[in-house]
C-alpha cells in the first residue's frame, strides 16, 4: 500500500491517502480541508477514490468531504456515535471560523469496533476509542505495524476532552486498552502534529506514564 500525507485546513489536520498499487483503488482518512489539493493528488497518482473513512466528525476532519465526494462519488464511513457532532458541524464552523458551511455529508456506512476494512492486500482493524468524541475510532494496520489514531493521542499528548461529547477518564481508559496494547514499534499517525510510536508514548507521554507525574 502506498501512503500519501497531506496537512490540510486552517487547523493543520493530518490527512492520508491510501492507494493499493495493484488496482489504484484509494481511500482517504480525515479530509479536513483543501479539497483541491486532495483532488490534485488523486489525479497525479491516477488513483480511484472509493471510500472516505473518518476517525471522527469534528469539523476540522470533515470539511473537504462534500467537495471530494462531488468529484469522486466516494462513500463516507463514520462511527454512528459521532452523528450528533456531524450534524452540529455547520454551527461549529460558524462559531470557530466565521464561515457558512453545510449541509454536512451523509454517512453511507457506519464503522463498528472490530470491523476489518480491506484495501487490496491491506487490512485495517477498526477500534473504537471514545473520549475525544463519542465515536472516535482508530485504524490499525497490523501487517504494516502502524495505526491512524485521529485525535485520541498525539506525540506526548492526548486529544482535548472539553468539547461536547468529550470524556477525559474514558479517553485515558480507551487509549490504554486499544492503543497501548499495540507493540512498541507501531507507528502512530495522529490527527495533528508529528508522527510518533506506541513505545515513545508509553515512555514519554505524561498523560499515560505515571512515572512522569509530578506531585
Amino acid at each position: 500500500m502506498n501512503i500519501h500525507h497531506l496537512t490540510v485546513g486552517v487547523l493543520q489536520t493530518n490527512c492520508f491517502l491510501l492507494i493499493d498499487p495493484a488496482s489504484q483503488e484509494a481511500w482517504l482518512i480525515d479530509p479536513g480541508g483543501d479539497p483541491s489539493a486532495i483532488l490534485s493528488l488523486l489525479q497525479s497518482q491516477q488513483a480511484r477514490l472509493t471510500r472516505i473513512i473518518n476517525t471522527h466528525a469534528h469539523f476540522d476532519h470533515i470539511l473537504a468531504i462534500p467537495d471530494v465526494q462531488e468529484q469522486t462519488g466516494a462513500l463516507f464511513y463514520l462511527h454512528r456515535d459521532d452523528l450528533p457532532l456531524l450534524d452540529y458541524a455547520p454551527q461549529a464552523v460558524e462559531a470557530w471560523l466565521g464561515w457558512t458551511w453545510g449541509p454536512p455529508p451523509q454517512v453511507d456506512e457506519y464503522l463498528k469496533h472490530g470491523d476489518t476494512l480491506s484495501l487490496g492486500n491491506t487490512c485495517l482493524e477498526v477500534r473504537h476509542v471514545p473520549g475525544h468524541s463519542p465515536g472516535s475510532v482508530i485504524f490499525v494496520d497490523h501487517d504494516g505495524h502502524r495505526a491512524w489514531v485521529g485525535d485520541a493521542v498525539f506525540k506526548e499528548g492526548i486529544g482535548r476532552t472539553d468539547l461536547p461529547g468529550g470524556n477525559h477518564a474514558q479517553l485515558l481508559q480507551a487509549i490504554r486498552q486499544h492503543i497501548l496494547t499495540l507493540p512498541d514499534d507501531y507507528v502512530l499517525y495522529p490527527g495533528h502534529g508529528p508522527f510518533t510510536t506506541v513505545g515513545h508514548e508509553r515512555r514519554h507521554n505524561p498523560f499515560l506514564n505515571p512515572d512522569l507525574w509530578v506531585g
